[in-house]
């Protein structure tokens, strides 16, 4: 072969086509984005803003290909391996820092002054504000400057497309469990709960106030409800009532409970409505 029809002499090489890979872990967004809660969506926002963006790119068609063979997630660490264009996989190793029990108690301690973190997370959901209060202690919630990366490809390029795939399929995890990313920064699920209820209880009993001291509000009538217009149904209460973020088969809670207030203003059928 002369030189000229060596492409290896000019110093181009072809592109290098992945070994296919039988049950490999393959990302269930076939096109377009890939995270879809705030919180996956935020934490490869983080990576972006960190300079990963271009380069996070090249890792998409990986996830969706199903090059990434295993993927174990431990505190402090992500290890993985994923199939490129060698027999070999390549091994692949994420970290970031992974708290201790006194700066998780410190964050226990911020989240169960509100019941409404607790139950968040129960249902399934990060609430946004959890990461302000991570952010308040010093302790970011998503990686940043304490990211650290690592594969065992020649590619110099970091992230190289096999770290960038596993970053896609994380998105994805945390997609269906939240827990993942506080697991990640060193606390499991069954760990954290158990903390919180008995962190929850402290305070609640730190909030125990004796009726005695009570008397003096203790029949004060609570704010009034705005006067419902005239000739209007028991439903209208249920537009008085403040934004209800509960949800049951994708319908709103007012919306669920709205035949049952009309029904139950509604004349008997044949009768006066006496």
């Amino acid at each position: 072969m002369s030189r000229r029809s060596d492409p290896y002499a000019s110093g181009f090489y072809p592109p290098s086509v992945p070994r296919s890979v039988e049950g490999g872990l393959r990302a269930r967004s076939a096109r377009g984005k890939i995270a879809t809660t705030w919180w996956s969506t935020r934490f490869l926002d983080t990576l972006e803003q960190i300079g990963m963006g271009a380069r996070l790119a090249r890792g998409r068609n990986y996830a969706r290909r199903g090059q990434v063979i295993s993927l174990d997630l431990a505190a402090g660490q992500v290890a993985a391996s994923v199939q490129g264009s060698r027999a070999r996989p390549y091994r692949v190793r994420i970290g970031v820092t992974a708290y201790g029990k006194d700066q998780w108690a410190r964050i226990q301690e911020r989240l169960a002054t509100d019941a409404w973190f607790v139950a968040q997370l129960l249902s399934g959901t990060m609430p946004p504000d959890i990461e302000q209060v991570f952010a308040d202690l010093d302790l970011p919630l998503f990686p940043g400057a304490d990211l650290t990366m690592d594969c065992s490809c020649p590619d110099v390029a970091v992230p190289c497309k096999h770290l960038a795939a596993v970053f896609y399929l994380l998105a994805e995890r945390f997609d269906e469990d939240p827990f993942e990313i506080l697991a990640w920064r060193g606390r499991d699920r069954e760990d954290l709960l158990a903390s919180l209820d008995v962190a929850t209880s402290d305070v609640e009993e730190d909030r125990v106030v004796p009726l005695v001291e009570l008397l003096d509000d203790f029949y004060v009538a609570g704010p009034a409800m705005r006067p419902a217009p005239s000739g209007a149904g028991g439903a209208t209460l249920l537009d008085q009532l403040p934004p209800v973020p509960v949800t049951v088969r994708g319908h709103s809670l007012v919306d669920v409970l709205r035949p049952a207030y009309q029904a139950l203003t509604e004349p008997p059928l044949g009768g006066d409505g006496s």
